[in-house]
């Protein structure tokens, strides 16, 4: 696949010793219906082969481009970076160990475009089970749910270059939970946020940082909550 000089979508992802799980997840993206992309993978330092996985990728699609952490600097810090290096108007996340489903750029790039919104994100199929996330809580209304918790899916997410440059990027006081610091402000400074109901991500809940650094995530979520820095 040959990448346009500017693409309109910058697709970022970070990942740390997931060898297992990259396959599927770089080629749910590069299996999608919209190609006007560039994609942005940094190794984190990983000890496991996850950095040889992501060269061989690198020589099968020129849309993608590798970089690498000397040492672990964790995912706020590595998503800045890759943000910097990329080019597009757009930008779409997507978390290593999980999956987009093939219509999700096309979906979300004309809410973006066409409808004017700044951010877009879609609920998830949790892997291997039948069950949705969010549940119920999709139907409360955002400015409430997010007084109390995330209501987004941060792999899911899409959302204009200009309104995260005018959000200060990621807070990099925030090791974890900086994906509900960057919500909470685009909420409180009344972006176009657009939650689409049909699931368009496969969210792989197994051994993931909300379960792994469960007690870390609290912490930090209750600073997003108090308006504190940690």
């Amino acid at each position: 696949m040959t990448i346009k000089t500017n693409p309109l979508i910058s697709v970022i992802m970070s990942t740390y010793n997931d060898e297992r799980n990259l396959y599927q997840s770089i080629e749910s993206v590069l299996e999608q219906t919209y190609k006007n992309f560039e994609f942005l993978i940094l190794d984190d330092a990983s000890t496991d082969s996850s950095y040889d996985v992501l060269k061989q990728y690198q020589k099968l699609d020129n849309r993608i481009q590798v970089y690498s952490n000397n040492v672990n600097k964790g995912l706020t810090k590595s998503l800045n970076i890759l943000i910097q290096k990329s080019k597009g108007e757009y930008l779409a996340r997507q978390d290593s160990d999980d999956k987009s489903l093939k219509e999700r750029f096309s979906v979300q790039i004309r809410y973006l475009t066409e409808r004017n919104y700044d951010l877009c994100f879609s609920r998830a199929k949790i892997k291997d089970s039948r069950s949705t996330m969010p549940g119920l809580s999709y139907y409360i209304p955002t400015n409430i749910a997010i007084r109390y918790k995330n209501p987004f899916i941060h792999g899911s997410l899409m959302m204009k270059r200009s309104i995260l440059e005018k959000l200060n990027y990621y807070d990099e006081n925030f090791y974890y939970a900086q994906d509900y610091k960057l919500f909470s402000d685009a909420v409180i400074s009344n972006c176009r946020i657009k939650y689409l109901r049909t699931p368009l991500y496969i969210l792989n809940i197994q051994n993931n940082i909300s379960t792994l650094h469960k007690n870390e995530q609290k912490y930090f979520a209750n600073c997003v909550k108090k308006g504190l820095n940690p």
